[in-house]
C-alpha cells in the first residue's frame, strides 16, 4: 500500500513537472483557486481525458506537517500560508481590527481549518434555491449530491448519508471527556442530542453532537487532497502553485483568459471554454472590481474603466462572528482530534428558519488579544458562542488597481443591534452548558466571562468577538440588481465567466462553509459539463 503511493506520488510529481515546463497558451478551461470548491471543479472537469484544465493557486505546497497534522492547524495562521487578511477598525467592536485569515495553499481553506463537515441547514439550501428561482439548489437536490459524494464512516442513516464518494466523513473518533460532557450538559437544558451534527438534526431547530470530521488515519483530509491530488498523474490537468491571478482577460465582454504573476512575470493562459473563479469571499470580488467588474463609483474611484457594472460586487460581506467562553480544568486534560470534537446549533426562537445560534466547543482556551488581559487558565476549554445568521452586513472594496494593493475589508461586526442581542443571549446559553452539573467533575472555574452586567456584557462582547473564519457572500447568486450570478453561476453580463465558491452564497449557511463550498463546486461542474456537452 505504501508503496503504491509512494510511487503515485512519484508519478504526480514527474507529470506536473513535465506539465509545468511545457505550459500551453491555451486550456480549455482555467479554474482560478485550489480551495474547497474551486479543487472540486477542476477535477471533475478533468474527468473527461480529453479537456484541457489549467489550476491556478497563489499559494505554495500542502506537503507540510502543520497542514497534514490534525492538532497543528494553529501553526498555520499568520504564516505563508495563510492571506493574513485585517478587518478594518470598527467602532461596534471598541475601535479593534480582527484577523480574518484565510486559506493561501494547495486546498484553500481546507488544508488549514479544523476540518469540520457542516452540511448547513435544510432552510439555508431552500432559501437558495428561492433566490435563484432554481430548485436545483433546494435541500432535496443537494441533499442528493452529498449522499453522492461522501464516504460516511458513521452510524448508518441511509435517507442522508452516502458511501463510496470521494469525501471520507466521519464522527471524531474516541472524542475527549469534554465533548462527551458538552451532549450530556444540552441534554440537561433540554436541547436534544444526535449521532451527527449533520443529517437529521439541521432539518429542524437543532441541537447538540459529536463533530463529523475530516480525517482519516490521524492525517487531515483537505478537499484538494479528496478530489483534485488523484487525478495529477493525468496529462490534462496542470496546477501551477505561487501563480497569483492578476486580471481576466476580454473581448468585448466575453472573457479570454487570465492573467497571471509567476516568478515576478505576468504570463497570459487563454480559456478556450471558460474561466472559473474560486478565489473565496475576498479575493473573487478583488479580482472582478480589478478587471471591471463591479461598483462604477467604486472602480472609477480607483481609474478602473468600467467594463459591467454590478453593484453587488464585494458587498452583502457576511461572516460568523463568536465569543470565547472559558472554564478552567480541575486537571490538564487531553486535546482531542484538531481540538474541536463537539456543537451545538439552537433557535433563540423557534419561529426562526434556522438555528440561530452556533457553538463550537475547543478543547484548549482561545482568548481574543483583548480578552486575553481579563485573566486565562493554563489548562482550560472554550466554548465559542456564535452567531448562525447574523444581520450585519459588511463591505470588501480595492485600495488600488494593482494585484499588490491590499484589499479593504468593512466587516461591520455587530453593527446591527440584533446580533449584540442575539450575543448576549448565545453568551448566556454557554454560560448555562458550561456550568452544568455534568461538567462539575471536571471544570474548577468559569474563567470568562463570568457573571457580568448589562454593560459590562456587551462591553465584554464588543472585545471578546472573533470570526469563525466563514467569510461569504460577497458577490451572491439571485436576482434582483445587487446579485452578482445568476443560478447557473453565470456572471451576469459577462460571457464565459463563471463564479464558485462562497461568496455566491445568498444568505451565509448554518455551520462551517467547507461542505456547502464542495456542493457548489459540485453544482458548478455539472452545469458547465453539460453546457459544453463534456
Amino acid at each position: 500500500m505504501e508503496n503504491t503511493e509512494q510511487d503515485f506520488a512519484a508519478a504526480v510529481r514527474a507529470n506536473q513537472a513535465t506539465l509545468r515546463g511545457a505550459l500551453k497558451s491555451s486550456y480549455d478551461f482555467i479554474v482560478c483557486g485550489s480551495g474547497s470548491a474551486g479543487s472540486v471543479v477542476a477535477a471533475r472537469l478533468a474527468e473527461n481525458p480529453e479537456v484541457r484544465v489549467l489550476l491556478l493557486e497563489a499559494g505554495g505546497s500542502d506537503e507540510v506537517a502543520s497542514v497534514i497534522e490534525p492538532a497543528q492547524w494553529p501553526l498555520n495562521l499568520g504564516t505563508e500560508r495563510d492571506w493574513g487578511f485585517m478587518a478594518r477598525p470598527n467602532p461596534h467592536l471598541n475601535g479593534r481590527s480582527i484577523p480574518m485569515n484565510m486559506g493561501k495553499v494547495l486546498g484553500g481553506g481546507s488544508s488549514i481549518n479544523v476540518m469540520l463537515w457542516a452540511r448547513g441547514h435544510r432552510a439555508d439550501w431552500d432559501y437558495f434555491a428561492a433566490e435563484s428561482g432554481d430548485d436545483a439548489w433546494n435541500y432535496a437536490s443537494v441533499l442528493k449530491i452529498y449522499q453522492r459524494i461522501e464516504d460516511w464512516h458513521g452510524p448508518a442513516d441511509p435517507a442522508r448519508r452516502g458511501k463510496g464518494g470521494p469525501v471520507y466523513v466521519a464522527p471524531a473518533q474516541s472524542p475527549k471527556q469534554t465533548a462527551t460532557l458538552m451532549l450530556e450538559a444540552a441534554r440537561s437544558l433540554g436541547v436534544p442530542t444526535f449521532d451527527s451534527p449533520n443529517g437529521a438534526m439541521m432539518e429542524a431547530h437543532g441541537g447538540a453532537a459529536i463533530n463529523d470530521l475530516r480525517i482519516r488515519d490521524g492525517k487531515r483530509l483537505s478537499v484538494f487532497r479528496s478530489y483534485t491530488y488523484p487525478r495529477m498523474a493525468q496529462p490534462n490537468l496542470t496546477v501551477l502553485t505561487k501563480a497569483l491571478v492578476s486580471k481576466l482577460t476580454f473581448d468585448n465582454r466575453q472573457v479570454t483568459g487570465v492573467e497571471v504573476l509567476i516568478d515576478g512575470e505576468t504570463r497570459t493562459f487563454h480559456a478556450a471554454r471558460e474561466v472559473v473563479l474560486s478565489l473565496g469571499a475576498v479575493n473573487t470580488p478583488k479580482l472582478l472590481m480589478q478587471s471591471g467588474i463591479g461598483p462604477e463609483h467604486e472602480l472609477q474611484r480607483h481609474g478602473i474603466t468600467v467594463r459591467q457594472h454590478l453593484p453587488g460586487v464585494g458587498q452583502n460581506h457576511q461572516d460568523h462572528v463568536s465569543f470565547g467562553c472559558i472554564w478552567e480544568y480541575r486537571e490538564p486534560q487531553e486535546v482531542g482530534a484538531g481540538g474541536s470534537e463537539a456543537t451545538l446549533y439552537w433557535k433563540s426562537d423557534a419561529a426562526l428558519d434556522a438555528p440561530d445560534m452556533l457553538h463550537c466547543q475547543v478543547e484548549f482556551p482561545v482568548p481574543s488579544a483583548e480578552t486575553a488581559a481579563r485573566g486565562i487558565p493554563e489548562h482550560g476549554w472554550t466554548m465559542f458562542a456564535g452567531l448562525a445568521h447574523p444581520k450585519s452586513r459588511g463591505e470588501v472594496l480595492l485600495s488600488g488597481a494593482q494585484a499588490d494593493d491590499p484589499v479593504v475589508i468593512h466587516a461591520n461586526t455587530l453593527s446591527d443591534p440584533d446580533d449584540l442581542r442575539a450575543a448576549r443571549n448565545s453568551v448566556e446559553m454557554c454560560r448555562d452548558l458550561g456550568n452544568a452539573s455534568a461538567f462539575s467533575s471536571l471544570v474548577k472555574r468559569e474563567s470568562l466571562p463570568g457573571q457580568l452586567g448589562p454593560q459590562d456584557m456587551d462591553a465584554y462582547l464588543r472585545d471578546a468577538a472573533v470570526t469563525y473564519w466563514h467569510q461569504a457572500c460577497t458577490a451572491k447568486m439571485g436576482r434582483d440588481a445587487m446579485s452578482v450570478v445568476d443560478s447557473q453561476l453565470r456572471v451576469y453580463g459577462i460571457d464565459k465567466l463563471r463564479i464558485a465558491d462562497a461568496s455566491i452564497m445568498p444568505r451565509i449557511t448554518t455551520g462551517n462553509t467547507m461542505a456547502p463550498c464542495v456542493v457548489i463546486g459540485e453544482r458548478a461542474a455539472e452545469m458547465i459539463k453539460a453546457s459544453h456537452g463534456i
